[in-house]
């Protein structure tokens, strides 16, 4: 079939598998350096545990069927190898069937370690990459044309995550419509990059065409993504480039690169293929045909979202993550509150005490510490650390025992963790306040060097030792 494939889309299509195989492993690192503490046998919130009262069907993954740490570990490992050798193009030098089965791979065993993850993978960017991983496996290789169905599939991912995360702005807080939120985001976001604090400091008139232009971005340019060339090609570019002003100002692990790598597929190709491209086999048509046909049908849901006026923000209506809702920052926090865990050697409580803090790689800590960059890479826990701050709820489940393996001075626990100040011997007793942070003027950056101020509000876990059951307030 002359309709099925268009070789004029194979550039955006290599930049696209590329982009993707090297987020999925970036994604499978990150799942093996931090597993042990947040999942692992012996972690916050343990693999055994959750698959032990979650049914198969409702969580489907390998380790439903087993469980140790060296085998989610051999796992996370193979997968950042077979995501590495994609990356280098490994698939466009094997047959067609077998590039599809290498994608397939890369998809499956990413979903078994999203669907243990429990809360620490309850992240929008995480469906994100599921969906946009399954659609590469029938995007085939350089033995066959581009698929003209699944690229337009593509462009429908990116119209629903740039067109719902416009949608519940707009339907969400006020200062979205009245053009403000970015006098307070830059400085509230979860996790601010090294930039965020110059982002902050912007005049008042240029954060309004921030909130102006995002506006355009999330919900005229998408439209323009369904019409003719080059119309198509320029929204997608703009697109582009607004993620790349998100990746400036913030730390939001791989959302902005899936995005990215979306958008530069509904590129047009300015170059000619390097050779011929065969049409593609029969068998891979029904394929291509079927998984349009699915995607179809299930994107009932994800429309319905769009349209309804209680948006979700972000949502996967199955176990397999397959076409999901998307959206970001539908409400903005005004005040940025950190939790500052401390620990001490001193066995009992007095005016003497000294309290010294752990400090984390990405979350506001130390005020002299401007923040660092590290998206496209999760740091989970520090993540985790912002919904805290905003209600204990978040932490219910894992806070307590994160203060227990400090407590201990656990390996995988202080493995997360930038400065550990008890290296050699644990702390007799470990705390958690919860301070109010802004950024500092220029005029205090200059006096004190700091890039942060912060001043106490409350008690989230009182001094807590091993043996005691922990008292909360």
């Amino acid at each position: 079939m002359e309709w099925f494939s268009d070789p004029g889309y194979w550039l955006g299509r290599l930049i696209y598998q590329r982009m993707l195989a090297v987020l999925y492993l970036i994604a499978f690192i990150a799942a093996a350096r931090h597993f042990r503490a947040l999942i692992g046998a012996r972690g916050m919130l343990p693999i055994p545990a959750f698959v032990a009262r979650m049914p198969f069907r409702d969580a489907p993954s390998v380790f439903q069927l087993h469980y140790s740490d060296r085998f989610f570990a051999a796992w996370a490992w193979c997968g950042a190898l077979l995501a590495a050798a994609v990356a280098a193009g490994a698939a466009d030098a094997v047959p067609l069937w077998a590039a599809m089965v290498m994608w397939a791979a890369l998809w499956a065993m990413s979903l078994s370690i999203v669907n243990v993850g429990q809360t620490w993978y309850g992240f929008g960017w995480e469906s994100l990459l599921l969906e946009a991983g399954l659609l590469a496996v029938f995007l085939g290789n350089d033995r066959t044309a581009p698929p003209v169905l699944v690229m337009w599939l593509l462009r429908w991912v990116l119209f629903r995550v740039e067109f719902g995360a416009g949608l519940i702005k707009m339907r969400g807080d006020s200062c979205w419509r009245d053009l403000t939120c970015l006098y307070y985001h830059h400085e509230t976001q979860p996790m601010p990059g090294p930039l965020s604090w110059f982002f902050h400091h912007l005049p008042k008139p240029l954060h309004r065409a921030e909130v102006a232009a995002n506006h355009v971005a999330q919900l005229l340019l998408p439209v323009l993504l369904f019409t003719p060339q080059p119309i198509a090609g320029w929204a997608a570019v703009a697109m582009a480039v607004t993620q790349l002003w998100l990746v400036l100002s913030g730390n939001f692990a791989w959302l902005n690169w899936v995005t990215i790598a979306l958008a530069l597929s509904a590129v047009p190709s300015w170059a000619e293929p390097p050779s011929s491209l065969p049409a593609p086999p029969v068998w891979f048509e029904v394929l291509v045909i079927a998984m349009t046909a699915l995607v179809l049908v299930l994107s009932y849901r994800p429309v319905r979202n769009l349209l309804a006026r209680q948006q979700r923000m972000n949502a996967s209506y199955d176990s397999l993550h397959l076409v999901n809702s998307y959206g970001a920052f539908g409400s903005i926090t005004r005040v940025r509150r950190e939790i500052v865990v401390e620990g001490t050697a001193d066995a009992v409580n007095g005016p003497d005490t000294t309290w010294l803090a752990y400090e984390f790689h990405g979350k506001p800590g130390d005020v002299r510490r401007l923040p660092r960059q590290f998206a496209p890479y999760h740091l989970r826990l520090d993540w985790l650390m912002w919904f805290a701050a905003l209600s204990p709820a978040y932490a219910r489940a894992w806070f307590v025992p994160f203060v227990e393996r400090l407590l201990e001075n656990d390996r995988d626990t202080l493995r997360l963790l930038r400065v550990n100040p008890f290296p050699d011997v644990p702390p007799a007793r470990v705390r958690a306040r919860v301070f109010r942070y802004r950024f500092t003027t220029w005029r205090e950056l200059r006096q004190t060097g700091a890039w942060w101020h912060r001043s106490k509000e409350r008690d989230l876990l009182a001094p807590m030792s091993r043996s005691p059951r922990p008292g909360r307030r």
